[in-house]
């Protein structure tokens, strides 16, 4: 009976209109006041606790770390540097758009963050050039989605914080499927610009490569910090954000001076907007993950799933169903905090890696990043290009099918996520 108030509740309210931050937060108290054996005090306890969670730390200093680098300069930067190598080729600009995203990526943990960082920038680019508005703003939307894949990931810190998981093994399983993603996008992007004639730019000279290169070297040395200083066990993922984002408040005042000191006061403002924003909805996920502890839910759903005697790639057929319906209307660190403590239980009995099943869970939440009506990078594809909405849900809707095709080879082909964090060892 408890399931069933839990759920109705949170759909009811979120059908109403209910932000889905409350909607958690009341569904799991109306269960625990009806149904539990819990007190009262023990949703406040819950959500108190979520501010201790040492895991969860990460995610305000990535970002501040993310604002920092998009209200500087860096992502012009980057881009100058992707240009410069690659932007020779047929399509150049847009495969070197894609190794933008990628580059930023590894920079903000965030996807609608890199799409409004480089879509910005790179789509004018691209216009100027001659290339359809359609066909750039396609390309950057699905390519932002690289933002949660690309360690470091703040939806992969979620994950984490849900299942219990090492964040630096998970950050170092999306670095191949990200570096793979991407490489695919480029190679499409190519064969497109080869059919379609696209314009390429002029090769780059050693020299002209050299100063992009310098331009971009504090930014890229960032990546190599986050990265090296996790895996070569200098620092914890939590300790590597606060040093990501001491390090990108250094180089946008101090190095490219891109933004005065009088200025960092708006900058902090609006990472502690973003931050408050997102630690609101996950203090109140954790608060109803906890409901559906204590009422044992993911111990009867994974009897229900045993009894069905079903083998993981059917369990994994459902669990990708069930993520992709849920992207299109939820935020993902929101999903990933319902539905982790729900799917987890049942992978782990059904012999799926927990990073494996991460890495599929965020793949997924790209899609949903990519489909209407909640689709994030939608709507900051649409700001940041003045398209309608309609026009972007059309620009964007081939290439998701490369992004299906992308998720069934992660799904099924778990060496892809798992071969470089069992090679290298890393817990």
């Amino acid at each position: 009976m408890s399931i069933i108030v839990l759920f109705s509740t949170l759909f009811l309210l979120m059908i109403i209109g209910v932000p889905i931050a409350i909607s958690l937060g009341l569904a799991g108290s109306v269960v625990i006041i009806f149904f539990s054996n819990d007190s009262l005090s023990s949703v406040a306890v819950k959500i108190f606790e979520t501010s201790e969670h040492y895991t969860l730390l990460a995610i305000p200093f990535f970002l501040l770390a993310g604002v920092f680098m998009t209200t500087g300069g860096v992502a012009r930067r980057l881009i100058d540097f992707a240009n410069a190598t690659v932007g020779h080729i047929r399509g150049g600009l847009a495969i070197a758009s894609v190794l933008s995203c990628m580059l930023f990526a590894a920079l903000s943990g965030s996807s609608p963050a890199t799409v409004a960082a480089v879509g910005s920038i790179a789509i004018a680019g691209m216009v100027r050039s001659g290339y359809p508005i359609e066909f750039g703003t396609g390309i950057i939307t699905n390519a932002g989605t690289l933002g949660i894949l690309i360690p470091p990931s703040v939806v992969m810190v979620v994950y984490a914080a849900a299942t219990e998981q090492s964040v630096g093994r998970l950050f170092m399983a999306g670095v191949v499927p990200g570096a793979l993603l991407g490489l695919i996008l480029m190679v499409a992007i190519y064969i497109i610009a080869r059919k379609k004639n696209l314009p390429a730019l002029p090769r780059a000279t050693f020299r002209e490569w050299l100063k992009a290169a310098r331009e971009a070297f504090w930014g890229i040395t960032l990546m190599v910090i986050i990265l090296g200083g996790i895996y070569s066990g200098i620092f914890t993922a939590t300790e590597a954000a606060a040093v990501a984002a001491v390090y990108a408040f250094f180089i946008a005042v101090f190095v490219f001076k891109d933004i005065k000191l009088k200025e960092c006061p708006k900058v902090l403002l609006e990472a502690g907007k973003l931050s408050v924003m997102l630690m609101f909805i996950i203090a109140n996920a954790m608060l109803f993950a906890h409901v559906l502890t204590t009422e044992q839910i993911p111990q009867q759903l994974t009897e229900i799933v045993t009894g069905m005697d079903l083998k993981a790639w059917e369990f994994l057929i459902i669990v990708n169903l069930v993520l992709l319906f849920a992207g299109a209307f939820m935020e993902p660190s929101a999903i990933i905090l319902i539905l982790a403590p729900i799917v987890f239980p049942i992978a782990t009995h059904l012999g799926i890696d927990p990073i494996h099943l991460g890495i599929i869970m965020v793949v997924n939440m790209e899609i949903g990043l990519l489909t209407p009506p909640i689709g994030l990078n939608l709507f900051v594809a649409s700001v940041i290009t003045k398209l309608p909405l309609s026009h972007v849900i059309r620009a964007t809707m081939p290439w998701l099918t490369i992004m299906l095709l992308f998720l069934i080879l992660i799904t099924y082909i778990p060496e892809i996520s798992l071969a470089l964090p069992d090679f290298i060892g890393q817990n």
